[in-house]
């Protein structure tokens, strides 16, 4: 069971290895793009590809979904990225259980966000977690977990893609110990927990009185989806690369301060930030020095204020 594209590499995995997957349970097609056409989930293509059955319940909890995916009779439910609560009855329906595969060293970020909110908390450190489901969200036993090294500038592009790839490989070993009778369950400590709620249009906003580094961070939690955005005079900017300057700077925050050979300076609660790559509505990503060809900005000028 899964939807986004983080659940593909585990998906493909499992089939590679074992080859009897019994059916494939995602989301319904949905509008996607600024064309707003309907594209079916990345683990549906998948799956058709391979000529595995696929269910798209609207809600999985309905009695019709659940009796559709008993019949299947699965001894094994494993979930990835699959975006909405599984009901008790499918969790004891197949007979070793139900394993989700978690983006984020349980019981930290629990959640629907892990990748993203512990790039915006500043982490050096996050990773792969399988664990039994249960009814809460993200709290039932740890079974396996890997470790993954957050670099200054991983973005979440990055992350997704490093973790994603973790999670295919622990899957297999969860799968392996599992068969062997090795596995061990092992209960979370709610006292540790932290939550990673869902990404809100607000978290996009960059709030240049924060402190540069904490800017930074949400840059990169954003990138490449759904990017940081502020305002320039009248149009939105979507920032997507950006390098604290360490030089003691003045000026207001959000201020254009100061250019570079390769971009411009903002300050922010602290420090100034250089501007290296963006976005306008509708276009492509440029890096600043093509920016500035058709833009001649001047020091002086407030980011984050409509004019």
């Amino acid at each position: 069971m899964g939807t986004a594209q983080f659940a593909v590499p585990a998906m493909q995995r499992l089939i590679d290895t074992y080859g009897e997957i019994v059916g494939i349970v995602t989301q319904p097609d949905r509008p996607k793009g600024r064309g707003k056409k309907v594209m079916p989930p990345p683990v549906k293509e998948l799956a058709q590809s391979m000529d595995i059955p696929v269910f798209q319940p609207l809600k999985i909890k309905d009695p019709e979904a659940i009796e559709y995916i008993a019949s299947w009779q699965p001894d094994l439910i494993i979930t990835a990225a699959y975006g909405q609560i599984i009901p008790p009855p499918l969790l004891k329906l197949p007979h070793a259980g139900c394993i989700n595969i978690h983006a984020s060293l349980l019981p930290k970020y629990r959640g629907a966000a892990p990748i993203q909110r512990c790039l915006m908390n500043g982490e050096n450190k996050t990773g792969i977690t399988t664990m039994y489901m249960d009814e809460g969200l993200d709290t039932g036993d740890i079974l396996l977990q890997q470790e993954v090294t957050i670099h200054e500038d991983t973005t979440y592009g990055e992350l997704h893609d490093l973790l994603a790839a973790a999670g295919a490989d622990l899957i297999i070993d969860t799968i392996e110990q599992l068969k062997e009778g090795t596995l061990k369950r092992i209960k979370q400590n709610d006292q540790e927990a932290t939550y990673a709620e869902m990404i809100k249009k607000s978290d996009e906003i960059i709030n240049w009185q924060d402190q540069a580094a904490s800017i930074i961070n949400q840059i990169r939690a954003l990138d490449p989806q759904p990017g940081a955005s502020t305002i320039l005079g009248e149009q939105n900017l979507k920032i997507f690369k950006g390098k604290i300057t360490q030089e003691s700077v003045t000026g207001q925050p959000g201020e254009i301060i100061g250019f570079s050979p390769v971009g411009f300076i903002v300050k922010t609660g602290n420090l100034g930030i250089e501007i290296l790559e963006l976005q306008k509505p509708g276009k492509k990503r440029i890096n600043t020095v093509e920016f500035l060809k058709g833009h001649h900005l001047k020091t002086g000028t407030i980011l984050g204020k409509q004019v």
